[in-house]
């Protein structure tokens, strides 16, 4: 894909995101990072070593400084085991490639910016980076939200929710562990509940079976994260369906198109992609070819908010279905999620695991569970506010 391609994807939605600056002459002066690491509570299979035991959730903060004073903060949170991009990686880019280019632009300016970005680190099939890149774009947004005095539903005209009910995730070794983790899950508040499935289809069914008996009013949600081959995903969608779950997130690995189109074609269940969707460019056309039914959007996985309320605001103009989910968003990631499924009214319960696997926080007020879900910051920029002493309790020291 060219790089004007991906350009191309700033489209129709990005006209409110591209506005000349409202304050005159603000530029970005400084662009830094800090490498943190949350503990990890529990079981997730993303954040586990070799030896089975649990390593911290990995994270890179960015810190934009504009030439009035105003500060912004973001977040871009690297999972190896989930994708190619690492916290070193994170670091080294935001230092040694797009700060050069970005300090001195109006920080209004989202569509220069991300165009300034995607020429520093050119794109292959897609975005190149773009959880790196999702640091820069948080930041900018809460920086330029804070010079306008407003929240992310003011600055996009809408209204939104106030409070986001969230889904507990389920990722068992045994079956015989489904009941305790379900009863946590119930014990914090939580009523929804999502599986990782994939790639044992008999334990995948049982399962799901079990959560549907213990949880039989609760919305039930699979994610087999590209697990399945397409003879398995077709035998085992069915199966699925007739227990009662509503909807299969990627369940083949993202390059196998074709396989998706027959899967879709199956129609046992809608078919969300998640890991396969990164620009508005192959939305669209994995949408013109039938591949999907919606997306499970991540805006830490698109590159921020920006490209992520583009994506939202094309699959609602389909009449598609969205889900909210994340990448075990901590503090700021997770700030920014909540903010854009609230401004768009998300009608499902969102899988935003960073509250039941993840310890610790950098804010002033951490986030908490409340009514099984958690309510959107009223701040400007993105609602919250940064204790620069408690990031030194996370903060990962450089070799």
């Amino acid at each position: 894909m060219s790089l004007g391609g991906v350009a191309s994807g700033l489209g129709r939605h990005a006209s409110a995101a591209s506005a000349p600056s409202p304050v005159s002459a603000v530029t970005i002066t400084s662009i830094e990072v800090i490498r943190i690491e949350y503990p990890v509570v529990g079981r997730f299979k993303f954040f586990e070593r070799p030896d089975g035991k649990p390593s911290g959730r990995p994270s890179v903060l960015v810190k934009i400084t504009a030439s009035n004073g105003t500060v912004g903060w973001g977040q871009s949170v690297p999972t190896p085991r989930w994708s190619y991009e690492t916290p070193e990686s994170v670091v080294s880019t935001v230092r040694r490639y797009l700060t050069p280019v970005l300090v001195g632009l109006d920080p209004f300016d989202f569509a220069g910016i991300h165009r300034a970005m995607n020429s520093a680190i050119a794109p292959s099939f897609s975005t190149g980076q773009p959880i790196c890149k999702a640091g820069i774009d948080l930041a900018l947004f809460d920086l330029t939200g804070r010079i306008l005095g407003k929240r992310a539903a003011e600055r996009w005209g809408r209204t939104g929710r106030k409070h986001i009910p969230l889904s507990w995730t389920l990722n068992p070794k045994t079956l015989d562990d489904v009941e305790g983790l379900v009863a946590q899950g119930r014990a914090k508040g939580y009523r929804h509940f999502n599986v990782k499935v994939a790639p044992d289809p008999k334990f995948d069914v049982e399962l799901c079976r079990i959560v549907k008996r213990l949880v039989p009013d609760g919305f039930l949600w699979a994610d087999a994260n590209g697990g399945y081959d397409e003879a398995t995903a077709a035998a085992v969608l069915p199966k699925l369906a007739d227990i009662g779950v509503p909807v299969i997130e990627q369940p083949l690995p993202a390059n196998r198109l074709t396989g998706y189109a027959r899967l879709r074609k199956l129609g046992a269940l809608p078919i969300l992609m998640d890991e396969g969707i990164v620009s508005t460019v192959e939305l669209e056309e994995f949408i013109a070819l039938g591949l999907l039914d919606g997306v499970a959007m991540k805006p830490a996985r698109c590159g921020g908010l920006t490209e992520a309320r583009r994506q939202i605001e094309t699959v609602l103009d389909r009449g598609l279905m969205f889900l909210g989910s994340g990448l075990t968003d901590p503090d700021l990631s997770l700030a920014a999620s909540v903010a854009i499924y609230a401004a768009y009214d998300l009608k499902y319960p969102a899988a935003l695991n960073g509250l039941q696997f993840l310890s610790g926080s950098i804010l002033k007020q951490p986030f908490e569970l409340k009514d099984g879900g958690l309510e959107v910051p009223l701040g400007a920029g993105l609602g919250v506010e940064v204790d620069e002493a408690r990031i030194q309790e996370l903060q990962v020291k450089e070799t």
